[in-house]
């Protein structure tokens, strides 16, 4: 009898054993997929979702951020797994992909670079070397405005309107659809206004131009004078 009790105890210590090994496999798989998964993720707001306000109001900061921005992460996520780019930066990615792999990775870039550009009560001119070399491209910070302006109320459709430079500094500023970044021409993004309906549409509605105007005001361009 005490060999049989024995015997049971052993069966039943062996199967808590195997069940606990099975969950632990488990939990690693899951671990590793997650790990996966969350390759890349949005950058974090350096302020508060409502500390744009008026210019970018906090339901299009949620909307926008939070929402699609967020969706664009996990695509690029999803999409890179078994591919080239698995284990690719972000810069890369956007140089070399195309299709839903470049969209996302395009769009995920674009908006951290954007998420990034602002401050509550930002605005001003830029200083430095930045302010040189727009001053010197475009003869006065007011006249680069007014082109930067110009260049993103006249993009048809979705896109961004970007400040960029080249290897040597020169400034250009350039209209791309959808998901466009200068890096895919070899130019550096500096700054970059998106002008796609979902980034005002709720504070603007149809106004895009009003909307670019605004954004100067919430510049910081501390961050923005350190990309140049």
């Amino acid at each position: 009898m005490k060999a049989i009790h024995l015997y049971l105890l052993s069966g039943l210590a062996s199967l808590t054993l195997l069940s606990f090994n099975q969950s632990n496999a488990n939990n690693k798989d899951q671990q590793t997929k997650n790990s996966v998964d969350m390759k890349f993720e949005k950058v974090a707001l350096p302020y508060a979702t409502d500390a744009l306000e008026p210019v970018i109001s906090k339901q299009t900061v949620e909307l926008h951020y939070g929402k699609h921005h967020q969706a664009y992460i996990d695509n690029l996520n999803k999409l890179i797994v078994g591919t080239k780019f698995e284990n690719a930066d972000l810069e890369t990615i956007v140089k070399e992909s195309d299709g839903a792999i470049f969209n996302n990775a395009g769009q995920s870039l674009n908006h951290n670079l954007y998420f990034t550009s602002f401050k509550k009560n930002g605005g001003g001119v830029p200083k430095g070397k930045l302010a040189e070399a727009i001053n010197e491209q475009f003869g006065s910070f007011d006249q680069f405005k007014e082109e930067f302006n110009a260049a993103g109320v006249s993009l048809f459709g979705s896109g961004w309107v970007w400040l960029a430079k080249d290897q040597n500094g020169k400034l250009s500023i350039l209209k791309e659809s959808n998901a466009g970044n200068p890096l895919t021409s070899g130019l550096t993004p500096v700054l970059g206004f998106d002008v796609w309906e979902h980034s005002y549409y709720l504070d603007y509605q149809n106004r895009r131009a009003d909307h670019l105007k605004e954004l100067w005001s919430i510049i910081d361009w501390d961050v923005v004078s350190a990309r140049y």
